[in-house]
């Protein structure tokens, strides 16, 4: 059996709870943050397409399931957060505050994704539907205020990061505006989709629609799908940075070809 069949074999929906011994030494941790209340949006499959990835190429590579019952371990090699609603947010703020794992490992460089509301969780602070501010973790310098409509359709962006060459697909829901601050960076230009918008009330800024957040070992994005499945070059740079290598062997995947194809010509319909 090659590692390939070997990774296709088990369960998608294996996972290891965060208390549980790493089975080896060299067994990858990816932290699934928070997908009971942050798990709208099916970004839950951005852990999977991450392990899938290791193991094809050989690496033993374990989910672990962080819920609001446990506490935040700060031991992953990588973490990913997804998307969720108001009460959704504010939940796991307050969680991730009272026990701040993420916070420790960012700290030391370690790559986490986070999306959609998962970006404005980890920023200074994002409104919600009753016009109050929730403060975020401060880990990104964004703030999020609404936008006048809800933005939702193909999103496709030109990245601006180092590393990544191929152009980024994704699924935008949401009505929020981010703002990004001096120390925060665009994770690309959008070229169709609203990408992190204008606040209501607003004017559009000079130089173009910026989409996604990039701070540190930081990469956040408005883009659902999963991102990860729709964009395996991002997926491949987390990788090598919880790795610490410079770049992964290619691996190569005939239905993520015709995915990225199907879903850049949707978005220009």
């Amino acid at each position: 059996m090659t590692d390939r069949d070997a990774g296709a074999s088990a369960s998608p929906l294996d996972t290891v709870s965060p208390d549980s011994p790493r089975p080896t030494e060299s067994t990858v941790r990816i932290g699934l943050v928070l997908p009971d209340v942050m798990g709208t949006y099916g970004d839950d499959g951005n852990s999977l397409i991450l392990r899938q990835r290791l193991r094809w190429r050989g690496y033993d590579a374990e989910i672990v399931r962080i819920t609001l019952d446990d506490a935040v371990p700060d031991s992953c090699d990588i973490y990913t957060v997804g998307g969720g609603e108001d009460t959704a947010q504010k939940l796991a703020s307050r969680h991730l505050s009272g026990s701040p794992g993420v916070q420790r490992a960012v700290a030391r460089g370690v790559p986490v994704l986070a999306i959609c509301a998962g970006m404005q969780v980890f920023g200074e602070w994002f409104m919600v539907a009753d016009g109050s501010r929730a403060p975020g973790l401060g880990l990104l310098d964004v703030t999020t205020s609404p936008q006048a409509t809800r933005s939702i359709g193909e999103l496709v962006v030109e990245p601006q990061l180092a590393g990544l060459t191929q152009t980024l697909t994704g699924f935008e829901n949401h009505m929020g505006a981010t703002i990004l601050g001096p120390d925060a960076a665009p994770l690309g230009r959008a070229t169709s989709g609203v990408g992190n918008g204008v606040p209501a009330g607003e004017p559009a800024r000079a130089g173009g629609r910026v989409e996604g957040v990039v701070q540190g070992s930081m990469i956040a994005t408005y883009m659902h799908g999963p991102v990860l499945a729709r964009n395996p070059e991002l997926a491949d740079l987390l990788l090598s940075r919880a790795l610490g290598v410079d770049s992964l062997p290619p691996v190569e995947v005939p239905a993520v070809d015709q995915l990225r194809r199907e879903r850049l010509a949707a978005a220009r319909r």
